[in-house]
Order: C-alpha cells, then sequence, then structure tokens
C-alpha cells in the first residue's frame, strides 16, 4: 500500500518537470533574459512541489474513480496538469501569506520571501563587502562571490513571483484545455475559486489583526466563514470540481431508478458534501494543533500564542463562566508567561518561548488547562461522530444504480455520473487523523 501511494506520487512529480519546463520555455519566447529564467525556475522548483500534494493528487485520483478505469497517458497527463494547477494555486497563497504573517519557515525551509536569492550574477559596478564600512566601501571594490559578500533574499520580489505562479495556471489551461468543451469552466472554476479565498483570508485577517488580541470579534459563525472560503473551496471543492468538469460531467442530469426517474445536480451535491468535509478538515487541524503531542503532530503547536481564531477558543468561549473567560481574555495570543493587564504585561523582556515544551510559556499552559477543565477533547470526539455519520449520510444518498438518460430516454454514454467512492475516499483519508 506504501509503495503504491510512493509510485502514484512519483508519476505526479514526473509531470512538474514538464510544466516547469513548458512555463520556462513560455517565458524564454517571450524574450526574458537568462537571470530571470533562471529567477523563474528557482521560483518554481522551491515553492511548488515540495508539500504533500494531496489536492493535486485528488485531480487525478478523482478522474480515475469517475471514469472507473485507469487513464490513458493523455488522460493522465491532463489530469496531472490540473492537479499542478491547484498545487500553483496553493503555491501562490502561501508565498502571499508567508508576507502578510511575516512567516519565517515553509515546508521546513525558509519562506520563499527570506530564501536566498537565485541567480545572482556580477553586478555593473564593483560591490563593497558588507563588513566594510560605508565611508570607505567605494574605494574597497570586491566581486560578487567574494566571502565578505552578504547575499542577498528574495525580499519583496516574491510578490511579484506569487503573481507569476497564479498567472502560471492560466498559461497551462491554455496550452493543455483550450480545444476542450471544458475549457471555460475550468477557466470560472480558477477564477472564482481564487476569489472565494481571497474572501477567507481578508476576514481571517481583519479578525486577528496583528498585534491586536480582541476575542470578542471571534465566534463559531467567523471561524466557519474563515474556514469554508479560506480553506473548503479550494482544497476540497476545486480537485473534484476540476476532475467532474475534466470527464464531462453536466451540470444535471436525470438517472432512471426502479421507482421512477430522478433528476440531479452533480456539482451542488458536491458542494453539499466538500465544503462540510473541509470544514471538519480544519477543526481537526484546529484541535490537533492544541491536542496532539509535538512528536505525533510533527510540531509544536502555536494556534494559541499566535492568536488564531481556532474552532477551539470559539468551543471554549461557549462554554466556560464569565470566571475563565477572564482567564481567556488576559492569556490567549501573548508570548511570554505575563498575564495582559498584569504589571510588566507591556515589557519587553517577556518570555519568547515557554517551557516544558509549551510554545508561549504561562500563560498559553493557562489557557490549555482551561481548555482540559471545560472537557474540549470531549466536545471534540462528539463533534467528529457527528460530523462523520453526516457526511456519510450525504455521501450514502448519491444514487449509483439506475441508468443516466438524456431528455429523449436513451442512455447516455459521455459520463457515467457521480460515484460515492469520490467522497468516500476524502472522509477516509482525514477521519480519525492524528497528525
Amino acid at each position: 500500500m506504501a509503495s503504491d501511494k510512493a509510485a502514484r506520487r512519483a508519476r505526479f512529480e514526473a509531470v512538474f518537470d514538464v510544466i516547469r519546463d513548458e512555463l520556462v520555455e513560455y517565458c524564454k519566447k517571450e524574450g526574458l533574459p537568462d537571470e530571470a529564467l533562471e529567477w523563474y525556475r528557482k521560483s518554481l522548483d522551491y515553492n511548488v512541489p515540495g508539500g504533500k500534494l494531496n489536492r493535486g493528487i485528488s485531480v487525478v485520483d478523482t478522474v480515475e474513480i469517475l471514469k472507473g478505469r485507469p487513464l490513458t497517458d493523455e488522460e493522465y497527463l491532463n489530469a496531472a496538469v490540473l492537479g499542478w494547477c491547484v498545487e500553483l494555486l496553493q503555491a501562490y497563497f502561501l508565498v502571499a501569506d508567508d508576507i502578510m504573517d511575516a512567516s519565517i519557515t515553509r515546508r521546513s525551509q525558509p519562506c520563499w520571501y527570506l530564501a536566498p536569492a537565485p541567480a545572482v550574477s556580477a553586478p555593473s559596478t564593483p560591490v563593497a563587502p558588507s563588513t566594510t564600512p560605508a565611508a570607505i566601501a567605494k574605494d574597497q571594490p570586491v566581486s560578487i562571490t567574494a566571502s565578505g559578500y552578504r547575499h542577498p533574499s528574495v525580499g519583496m520580489i516574491a510578490i511579484n513571483d506569487s503573481f507569476m505562479l497564479a498567472s502560471a495556471i492560466y498559461h497551462l489551461l491554455k496550452i493543455h484545455f483550450r480545444p476542450q468543451p471544458c475549457y471555460v469552466d475550468l477557466l470560472e472554476l480558477f477564477h472564482d475559486i481564487t476569489y472565494k479565498t481571497e474572501m477567507g483570508q481578508l476576514v481571517d485577517l481583519v479578525t486577528a489583526s496583528e498585534g491586536v488580541v480582541d476575542l470578542a470579534r471571534f465566534s463559531l459563525e467567523r471561524h466557519r466563514t474563515i474556514v469554508v472560503y479560506k480553506t473548503a473551496f479550494y482544497s476540497f471543492h476545486l480537485p473534484v470540481a476540476l476532475a467532474m468538469r475534466m470527464c464531462n460531467i453536466p451540470d444535471s442530469y436525470t438517472v432512471q431508478l426502479p421507482d421512477g426517474s430522478k433528476t440531479l445536480k452533480p456539482y451542488d451535491i458536491a458542494l453539499s458534501i466538500l465544503i462540510p468535509l473541509g470544514e471538519y478538515f480544519q477543526v481537526q487541524d484546529d484541535f490537533l494543533d492544541y491536542a496532539a503531542p509535538p512528536e505525533i503532530l510533527g510540531k509544536i503547536g502555536t494556534d494559541i500564542v499566535d492568536n488564531k481564531c481556532s474552532w477551539c477558543v470559539n468551543t471554549v468561549m461557549g462554554l466556560c463562566t464569565p470566571e475563565q473567560r477572564a482567564i481567556l481574555d488576559r492569556n490567549y495570543g501573548r508570548k511570554g508567561d505575563i498575564e495582559a493587564g498584569a504589571e510588566g504585561a507591556d515589557s519587553e523582556e517577556k518570555k519568547a518561548h515557554g517551557q516544558d515544551g509549551e510554545a508561549g510559556g504561562l500563560c498559553e499552559k493557562r489557557v490549555k488547562e482551561l481548555y482540559e477543565a471545560v472537557g474540549l477533547r470531549k466536545v471534540y470526539a462528539e463533534y467528529e461522530a457527528n460530523m462523520y455519520k453526516r457526511l456519510n449520510e450525504l455521501i450514502d444518498s448519491i444514487p449509483e444504480e439506475g441508468v443516466i438518460v438524456d431528455e429523449k430516454g436513451q442512455k447516455v454514454e459521455t459520463h457515467q455520473g457521480m460515484k460515492r467512492q469520490v467522497f468516500r475516499s476524502f472522509l477516509e483519508k482525514i477521519h480519525g487523523r492524528k497528525m
């Protein structure tokens, strides 16, 4: 099973080399200099293929499920291109998000804007070592390759790089899908989902502004809006909708069943399952950030000290007493041992890191103790059980029996309709996960 998963990933990764070369070659034909071409290549290699690739591979898996057979080489390439377009969209979001959040690392390496700038060539004027006083620097020219030269970071050029990651999506769609009937639908999907995700990012940013801790802005309704728009649409709905369009599934179709005919709207059905599925996934993430040990999670959770509008804090706010709420207000979103309002709270001598594996010191510890006191683990277990039951009921409601017919009652051969396994595969991947 593990080897099969690795083989599927390797085959998918091989397509990235194809699309990267297509993108760089297009820029070359546009007359970009070698330095810009090398920069673009490095941006693509650094930002796009390094993650889990679940979103992109899901496109391929969904196409295969909908067709009910192994894909031809041409079908696989097209599905994989769509998958990499989703990964390009993800990379666009992450590069921009890291700048907005002033993040330091991403995928165990420096965020792109902090990474060493690629394709640095010798400047037209000599450069002095970074240690040379400015007053005499003009008299101390050195090569850019000298040991004293401070290699610059990508910096704010990353903003333009993020734009190019997004624009690459539409170039690839034009190359690979323009002759196909689904081309406009694919374009509209990417435009629509990108806009929705940006809306979610806006709500997230104004809800928990940097340096401002105000739990009055938080609510489960606000959390759901952020989750649905910032995560669920592009992570769950987009891969499946792209696969459905590639498989020529129409906006509606009729199924002849033993007890009569039924008209289905498959994209509405998919949305009704995938959005709550994405919400469930993010609630899991929020809970694991608090509850999973670092050795299982693979990192130390930081949602509490980072003032995140998390499912955990919003749920606890609805369960706690006024006294417990005061504890939350004094300690949530604080990196240190001193509560808000206490003497010395505004001192710069706060502890940036806590003790015993905590990310934020005593303030975070008090919040976690409160989470335990109100029984958050039990509440989450009940939420997960109810959501799993609800999602299975929605999936089971998709009719797979019967014959798909056109308006004349003739059997349709151009597509096989919706398959429960599309959604079941997503659900089983995330249900009960620990990391």
